[in-house]
């Protein structure tokens, strides 16, 4: 018994003295000038979060704020001890709204502030050939028996029977976005695994180009329907250039990460 004792003497003296050798060492460091100097300027490199946007049972993406981490951006520019914003170490913060909080609404675009849109394809055609080819991202619905592993496009579970075994698939294959483009079939299923639900605001079909042209706008969420065609894609990808509009996954255009 006094043996034990002894050890768990010798532990709280260890825990003890490394909290306060710890304690010292942070105070040594906020004294230190270039520490002081990067504390003095933190607040002006630091961004606010956004909150996600409630419009009844729609939702758009907020952003994470940006805030310096003091201590890393220290290490960073130690070596030279002189302070660089180049070398300035951040952290997220997340908004007090946020999709992941709200995942009963259902998401209708992508954050209006960042020049991003995307493409839903329904299907792989001459469509998804043509953007394979020249490196566009899209995303593709897939179901068990038209999901491929390790596709190009990024794969969104858009099965209902089957629904439960491509998500093992996608997570397994680390590819599982958790991420259901809505229906009426698959609603119910996506909200009862807590998958983000995405209800899309454009669809390109063989008559609708100019409307879709007219509408296009920062975080825009456009599904390409079966009937659209291949000329008609190529005038919307034109479009997109031309609204200087950056075209990503729809995991990307929905993503609260701040990435500036």
């Amino acid at each position: 018994m006094k043996k034990y004792y002894g050890y768990f003497g010798l532990a709280l003296i260890m825990v003890f003295s490394f909290y306060y050798t710890e304690q010292i060492s942070t105070l040594v460091l906020n004294k230190n000038p270039l520490m002081m100097t990067i504390k003095e300027q933190a607040d002006n490199y630091n961004v606010k979060s956004v909150n996600a946007e409630i419009r009844g049972e729609n939702i758009i993406p907020g952003i994470n704020g940006l805030y310096v981490n003091s201590r890393e951006s220290f290490y960073a520019m130690q070596s030279e001890d002189i302070f660089n914003e180049y070398y300035l170490v951040f952290e997220q913060k997340k908004p007090d709204v946020t999709l992941e909080d709200n995942k009963d609404k259902l998401i209708i675009s992508g954050n209006p502030n960042i020049r991003q849109v995307t493409l839903i394809l329904e299907a792989e055609n001459e469509v998804s050939e043509y953007l394979k080819l020249n490196e566009f991202k899209a995303s593709l619905l897939v179901d068990m028996n038209t999901y491929k592993d390790k596709n190009y496009f990024e794969s969104l579970n858009n099965d209902t029977i089957g629904f439960k075994s491509l998500e093992n698939n996608l997570t397994l294959n680390k590819e599982n976005k958790h991420i259901c483009v809505v229906n009426t079939e698959n609603k119910d299923i996506c909200q009862k695994h807590k998958n983000y639900l995405v209800s899309p605001s454009l669809r390109l079909n063989n008559s609708n180009l100019l409307d879709i042209k007219k509408n296009l706008k920062n975080g825009s969420i456009i599904v390409i329907g079966d009937t659209a065609g291949l000329s008609d894609v190529k005038l919307l990808l034109k479009e997109i250039k031309y609204k200087d509009l950056e075209l990503v996954y729809l995991s990307e255009l929905i993503s609260e990460v701040n990435k500036k």
